[in-house]
């Protein structure tokens, strides 16, 4: 049985891409902070038939990271699938928004410690084993700010726009190996009302990426019409 890992996994987005993969088969392993309610969401799947487990660390703590991603392969046997989108839901100390005019060198690190270098920690314990085996799949998502900057978001953007390039320059390297990269970038609040907009609506873009392997880049966002 193949498995997901879902680095940043949440009731939310989190939850939808789970059972979007679920619901094919995969099994899937949950990473976020708190094993309280990462025990929740696995059950949660559980319940609807989905094989899920939940592995507690914190993005910024590089250790923590690697040992939950290495719990998850000793339990599942393989990761197949690493989709990374860590998001804070509650105010986090150091990782506070900050204006483009505003932006300072002390501002700005911790934000790419949070998008970026977690990231790159996260595909260094999953990306050797995908080349030894010629199959995988990198899948990162920031917001939209990555692609339209908003002022107020300055390092935020800056971050997350860092993760888009690395992504898709990642992709690049990676032809020919028989692992994708792909980058999601959501240009709206999720759930915020909208059937396009739910969480639900947009998970299914994660399966699309993973079979079509066509593109290393994909926007969602709500039509302007």
């Amino acid at each position: 049985m193949s498995t997901i890992a879902i680095v940043g996994a949440g009731p939310g987005l989190g939850l939808a891409i789970a059972r979007v993969f679920g619901e094919q088969g995969f099994s899937v392993a949950l990473i976020s902070r708190t094993q309280s309610r990462l025990d929740e969401l696995a059950e949660t799947l559980g319940d609807e038939g989905i094989e899920a487990r939940g592995f507690a660390s914190d993005v910024m703590d590089r250790d923590s990271l690697a040992a939950a991603l290495a719990s998850a392969k000793e339990s599942f046997g393989s990761i197949d699938v690493l989709e990374f989108s860590p998001a804070p839901h509650s105010p986090v100390p150091g990782l506070e928004m900050v204006g483009a005019l505003d932006l300072t060198v002390d501002s700005m690190a911790p934000q790419l410690e949070f998008y970026l270098y977690s990231a790159i920690a996260a595909v260094r314990e999953v990306l050797p084993e995908m080349l030894e085996r010629r199959s995988g799949t990198l899948l990162f998502t920031t917001g939209g700010g990555s692609i339209s900057p908003i002022p107020m978001m300055g390092n935020i953007n800056a971050a997350s726009a860092a993760l888009r390039n690395w992504a898709v320059n990642l992709n690049g390297a990676l032809a020919g190996s028989g692992v994708h990269a792909a980058y999601v970038a959501i240009n709206l609040l999720i759930d915020s009302g909208p059937e396009e907009a739910s969480a639900a609506a947009i998970a299914p873009l994660y399966w699309t990426a993973y079979e079509a392997r066509d593109t290393a880049e994909y926007l969602y966002a709500l039509d302007s019409d």
